[in-house]
């Protein structure tokens, strides 16, 4: 009976003793190499018969004429002779004959009591007679130990095998193939610690996955112990898994709390049938206080301040306030008012309420500026807004959230005698006025769905991310005001060589039920929306569909120049981008607003953690334009919209 070797050093013996594990071996290891077989050959001697007359002749007067094989079943002659590089008119030799025995012999299948029978034919030529000893053959297989990975699954690695002659080099090769499978589904350290034969030739192979016996937590001085353990899932007592620990530990990482997050696994000491898993954390400073300023399209020249904290007293809560003061919309055409822009922000999130897997954001705000929407008012909006959301456990990437909300519009006249001789021109009553300055008291009601399968929420280069709507605002101070609308949109990522991406964008909107306020309505043009336009330049709505592509790459041969590992945050884009508008406003009339529009442009983004992208980009309108304007238009942004 041939017994497979050991691991780490080879053994034959009458009954299998296969890789006695070695339990202070490095766990990180996940490929065992597995040595030839030693030199059995000394075993093997040549029996020669009828050759005693050619005691007077040199060996290179013999010849091989053929070769034949006998007491194989199961192995065929011809797989057999495959390995075997006589050839007839082969000068004889015991080297030559031993070497082909060892040949056959490592082909696994046969015992060491093979035997080489040269027989004479002629004066010069011999027949070599090869005599094989097949080894026990497999009937079955069974496996324990396999608590993570379905025996079926296993059973097709070695099915193979199934009747053929034990075979050490092939069932090495399988065992190999075993934890390599496991080692793909992240069980990295799963091992085949025993195999053993019994006579009616079934096999059992015993499987260690890797059982977690503990987790510690390291360096977490400010930062709660159980914020840390609610974002670790992976519990002890379960069988250690590369890709569940990776994305704790991103979930840790998640929480902003945390510079760096890293894991060790070592054998446990006092029970070294399990593993202990240690989490290292590395916190940093997540108060931070700011001023700063810039310009958009939006907001113009602008100055900002704010306090935020992402580990509030280390209990992973986020609490910011955030002011901001500008000049008023840039780049504006007539219908804008040249007013400041205020506004003030205070938000609170909780990640795990009442330590469950909803998280909670309460958001309250004030805003008062130049609007957008009405030509020639002033918007004032004031309200609270509170979002519970929850991750799917069975579809991980999908996230569902409800939203309430209560917010005061208030819009009001900025320039009456402009406004009357712009109704004038156009021959639309002045009556309409009071509905385009339409504001109430409204209480939203907000489910929505998000999908998000990007490689990095900063930059990313591949995956998707889509989002559904549906806003049910209710009007308090006139039931008759109440509307209904569903938004959505999707994102699409495709990486392009080593550090490019295309992306492909449609997004789309419309209303429900009642007629939506001209201030709630949708817009186009603009950073967000279809560039190339300056805000709602193409114009305002009940409904909207838009599309966009955009290249991404970073400055060309950068890297060749400096080594400056900010530039890599900065990338050039060309997009082109398209909209419509449906039902829509007396803005639109007055304005002469294309109501539907192409452009194209380039850009530049400076990608900066947790905020996204800050952008300039100028856009080239191809349709839509009116005549007697001028064509293109800068536009500013702050982060990405979907």
């Amino acid at each position: 009976m041939l017994i497979v070797q050991a691991s780490p050093s080879f053994a034959l013996s009458p009954k299998w003793k296969f890789w006695e594990r070695n339990k202070k071996d490095n766990i990180e290891e996940q490929k065992q190499n597995t040595p030839s077989p030693d030199s059995l050959w000394d075993k093997v001697q040549p029996e020669r018969q009828n050759l005693q007359a050619e005691k007077n002749k040199t060996t290179s007067d013999i010849k091989f004429s053929s070769v034949e094989i006998e007491g194989n079943s199961l192995i065929t002659t011809e797989e057999i002779l495959e390995n075997v590089k006589i050839q007839p008119g082969d000068p004889y030799s015991v080297e030559t004959v031993q070497q082909n025995l060892k040949s056959i012999y490592e082909m696994g299948y046969f015992s060491e009591k093979m035997r080489a029978i040269p027989i004479k034919v002629d004066d010069k030529n011999i027949k070599l007679k090869i005599i094989v000893q097949e080894n026990i053959p497999i009937t079955d297989f069974t496996i324990s130990g396999n608590d993570s990975i379905a025996t079926g699954d296993l059973l097709q690695i070695l099915g193979s095998l199934i009747n053929k002659p034990q075979n050490i080099n092939k069932i090495n090769e399988a065992i190999q193939e075993i934890q390599e499978y496991y080692a793909s589904q992240g069980y990295i350290l799963a091992r085949v610690t025993a195999v053993t034969d019994d006579p009616d030739g079934m096999v059992n192979i015993s499987i260690d996955e890797g059982k977690i016996g503990s987790i510690v937590i390291e360096g977490n001085k400010k930062t709660k112990d159980f914020v840390v353990k609610r974002n670790i899932l992976t519990q002890p007592g379960t069988i250690y898994n590369e890709n569940l620990i990776k994305q704790d530990l991103m979930r840790l990482y998640g929480t902003q709390a945390f510079k760096d997050v890293k894991r060790t696994i070592e054998r446990d000491e006092d029970n070294p049938e399990v593993y202990k898993v240690t989490i290292h954390l590395e916190e940093q400073r997540t108060g931070t206080i700011s001023l700063g300023g810039g310009i958009d399209t939006a907001t113009g020249l602008f100055g900002t301040g704010g306090f935020t904290d992402n580990n509030f007293r280390g209990t992973g809560q986020r609490v910011s306030l955030s002011l901001l003061a500008g000049t008023g919309v840039v780049m504006a055409d007539s219908s804008m008012l040249n007013r400041a822009n205020l506004q003030a922000e205070l938000s609170w999130f909780e990640p795990k309420l009442k330590g469950t897997d909803n998280s909670l954001m309460i958001k309250a705000f004030g805003r008062d500026f130049a609007s957008y929407q009405i030509p020639l008012a002033v918007e004032k909006r004031f309200g609270l807004e509170a979002t519970i959301s929850r991750a799917f456990v069975n579809f991980p990437h999908l996230v569902g959230s409800f939203g309430v909300g209560l917010e005061n519009v208030h819009v009001k006249e900025g320039d009456a005698n402009q406004i009357q001789r712009l109704y004038a021109a156009h021959n639309i009553p002045i009556s309409e006025r009071a509905k385009q300055l339409q504001g109430g008291l409204f209480l939203s009601l907000s489910p929505s769905l998000i999908y998000d399968t990007r490689d990095n929420t900063t930059l990313p280069r591949s995956g998707v991310f889509a989002n559904v709507r549906f806003d049910e605002e209710i009007a308090l101070d006139g039931f008759d005001n109440t509307f209904g609308k569903l938004s959505g949109g999707i994102k699409k990522y495709y990486p392009v060589g080593k550090k490019s991406s295309v992306s492909l964008a449609f997004r789309a909107g419309g209303k429900i039920h009642g007629d939506i306020p001209e201030v709630m309505a949708y817009r186009l043009g603009g950073p967000y929306t279809v560039r190339g336009f300056r805000m709602s330049g193409i114009g305002t709505g009940n409904g909207f569909m838009m599309g966009s592509a955009e290249f991404q790459t970073p400055i060309p041969f950068i890297d060749r120049i400096t080594e400056a590992k900010f530039l890599d945050n900065i990338r050039i884009a060309a997009f082109v981008d398209a909209g419509q508008i449906y039902g829509s406003t007396v803005t639109n009339e007055i304005y002469n607003r294309p109501i539907h529009a192409i452009t194209a442009g380039v850009g530049v983004r400076v990608y900066v953690p947790g905020v996204g992208p800050l952008s300039i980009d100028w856009g080239y309108p191809l349709t839509g334009v009116p005549d007697g304007t001028s064509k293109g238009a800068f536009t500013f942004g702050v982060g990405e919209f979907y």
